[in-house]
């Protein structure tokens, strides 16, 4: 028996790099859930669940404490929002060529253009893609429905249209529908994006189903991309779609068996399948070396001098001067997970990089920067932990236990107590800051690398507090972010040295607790009132006396003032009501109203807008006190007034006693 294994057998980039991501996650101690199966492939989904990963259904059912890891087939922007609005950890192992296709469909909107997609409906990849359009779109299983479209909607050979794949599309299908769409739509613009990946194992199929008698389909019943597999070697020869090696049939001898596998299927699968063959058809070769050899045409140990000549969103294009097309992907080319190629490099760009994989057929050679740049970093950051050196990086993670930060291309594992100046405080605060730190630990042989950002922290605010005290003075002002609230007052960080507020201080009005004032990461100005040298404390003012309401009391509202006033209190020999915020008078009860009365309950309550007048003013005692019955008294006797005849002469007491 003659047995051929395809060379692109196995899991894609994409599948690959969505199972790395939940191995890293667990190598770091964290908990997993997935959203859905992570790939099409029941085995390795149980062999996932066996190290605790969880498969949910809805972002709502995450178990507390667990990363919510998105699959390589994304989801649609609906989930995402959910995600959002949950507050939950996620890791996105959502396919670059997928989250093209995301983009793709919502520029067609903001283009006007009808978004045509081709592929499976009910696919999460197609649901998740079709959600991010804001327009017109349609989606079509295969040619024959691109036909039935065009001739219910008419108008789609003259509107704008946009049209695209699903990744794991039949390239065959693909290639009618493109012969179509050229034929019969005016204005078209059509995307490749079926997977590099998909379009070489559908052609490597077709071109070994094509020389052999019977075709072996390794992969899940589930998966979009096997069964396309399955379809096309079908038509060639007879097949045979198995999940795993026990459901290999048995051959006559003398056949030629061809095998492949979908994108979501491990290596361990195929090599179980070849072993089990191997043993069910006593042949003597060594299919798991021959396995081995047909995934494997890395050249990790030679670096090629290249210059960029072209940047795309998914990979950089890189010219090495040979006849090989090299290609950078988005992920070697740096450790931090939210850069972008063009961020990071630029036309003409020169650098060194390390071969990883070289393809013949393709004409192609994959190639790495991150990872010579990882090599030369070891050497840095060992001199750097030799000669206590301060360096400056970007947290671009915040993990269990820690936070990473790059640095040249290097991970740095700060723990949770090194990375703050106290302990306690949010790690998440840090993500995607500049931070200076100092390498504590190199462990070449765990490739690891551990920095501390406290101990320069601690450096740089003992610097800044000596200098803070050989410059401060009393009355001096300040801007300082609130650092913490007690019951009794807020500390304001003043850049490396704390000063207090008391509670006294914040408000002219009564204050209950200093949140009613400010709250943790305001910006207050303040100014010094004390200062303790010794003991290194300072008090703070933030209150103004132009806020101060006695001044405006005593500007505005002097002693004879008439004004209305809210009624906010209520005792047996009185009320007390608000003349203006923060200063409350005293009604006695012998000045509510022009007339004896037995309580003020009986004329008012508490809510009630009464006119009254200033009667007297003790700034020093901080006591107003108002009258009802003053203003009732002056607006009878200017009724009064007015009533009496024009020419009656009225004379006072006063001047008759002065006559005589």
């Amino acid at each position: 028996m003659r047995i051929e294994v395809a060379k692109s057998a196995g899991f894609c980039f994409g599948a690959k790099r969505a199972v790395d991501m939940v191995q890293e996650l667990l190598h770091r101690g964290e908990k997993a859930a997935t959203l859905g199966a992570l790939l099409h492939n029941p085995q390795l989904v149980e062999e996932l669940e066996a190290k605790g990963v969880k498969v949910v259904d809805a972002p709502r059912d995450t178990p507390e404490g667990h990363v919510l890891v998105l699959r390589s087939h994304g989801v649609t922007l609906e989930v995402e929002r959910e995600i959002e609005r949950l507050g939950l950890r996620f890791a996105d192992a959502t396919c670059p060529f997928v989250k093209k296709i995301h983009h793709l469909a919502g520029c067609s909107s903001e283009e006007n253009r009808t978004f045509i997609l081709f592929g499976d409906p009910g696919h999460p990849e197609v649901k998740g893609a079709v959600s991010h359009c804001k327009g017109p779109y349609f989606v079509c299983r295969d040619h024959s429905e691109l036909q039935n479209l065009l001739k219910d909607h008419a108008e789609l050979t003259n509107v704008p249209i946009a049209a695209a794949a699903q990744t794991t599309f039949h390239m065959g299908e693909w290639e009618k529908c493109l012969e179509t769409l050229k034929k019969v739509c005016t204005n078209a613009a059509v995307f490749d994006t079926i997977c590099n990946a998909t379009a070489k194992r559908q052609k490597e199929a077709l071109d070994l189903a094509g020389k052999c008698d019977v075709m072996i389909v390794i992969g899940g019943r589930d998966s979009s991309n096997t069964a396309k597999l399955g379809d096309i070697c079908a038509r060639q020869c007879r097949t045979y779609l198995i999940e795993k090696a026990s459901e290999l049939p048995t051959f006559p001898a003398g056949l030629s068996v061809g095998i492949t596998a979908g994108a979501s299927t491990p290596a361990s699968i195929i090599k179980e399948v070849l072993v089990t063959m191997a043993e069910v058809n006593s042949t003597e070769q060594n299919f798991e070396e021959m396995l081995e050899e047909s995934l494997k045409s890395m050249n990790t140990d030679e670096k090629v001098h290249g210059v960029v000549v072209g940047i795309s969103p998914t990979e950089v294009y890189v010219d090495v001067g040979r006849k090989q097309a090299g290609f950078i992907p988005a992920v070697e080319l740096s450790n931090d997970p939210t850069a972008k190629p063009e961020d990071i490099v630029k036309m003409g760009d020169e650098m060194e990089l390390l071969i990883m994989k070289t393809n013949d057929q393709e004409g192609t050679i994959m190639l790495s920067k991150r990872r010579v740049d990882a090599m030369r970093g070891w050497d840095i950051i060992q001199t750097a932990l030799e000669n206590n050196e301060v360096l400056e990086g970007k947290v671009i993670e915040v993990v269990k236990g820690g936070v990473i930060v790059l640095w040249d291309g290097m991970r740095v594992f700060v723990p949770a107590s090194q990375a703050t100046v106290s302990r306690g405080e949010d790690l998440n605060a840090l993500q995607g800051q500049e931070v200076r730190f100092r390498v504590i630990e190199v462990d070449r042989k765990r490739r690891r690398a551990v920095g501390s950002i406290r101990s320069v922290l601690r450096e740089e605010r003992k610097a800044a507090q000596a200098k803070f005290w050989e410059q401060v003075e009393e009355g001096q002002e300040f801007t300082g972010k609130v650092k913490s609230l007690t019951n009794f007052g807020a500390f304001v960080d003043l850049g490396g040295v704390d000063g207090m507020i008391h509670i006294s201080e914040l408000s002219w009005n009564r204050v209950k607790h200093p949140s009613e004032v400010v709250k943790v990461g305001d910006t207050v100005n303040v100014y010094v009132k004390g200062l303790d040298r010794e003991n290194g404390k300072i008090s703070l003012g933030y209150r103004r006396r132009e806020d101060n309401p006695w001044v405006k009391l005593e500007q505005e509202f002097p002693a004879g003032t008439v004004c209305e006033a809210k009624v906010v209190g209520m005792t047996d020999f009185g009320a007390f009501a608000s003349v203006i915020p923060g200063i409350d008078g005293l009604i006695h009860i012998s000045q509510i109203a022009d007339h004896r009365i037995d309580k003020p309950q009986d004329v008012l309550k508490v809510g009630d807008v009464v006119k009254v007048k200033i009667t007297d003013v003790d700034l020093e005692r901080h006591r107003v006190s108002l009258s009802i019955r003053a203003v009732l008294e002056d607006e009878q006797a200017a009724a009064a007034a007015e009533e009496a005849p024009a020419d009656e002469v009225v004379f006072s007491t006063e001047d008759e006693s002065s006559e005589e």
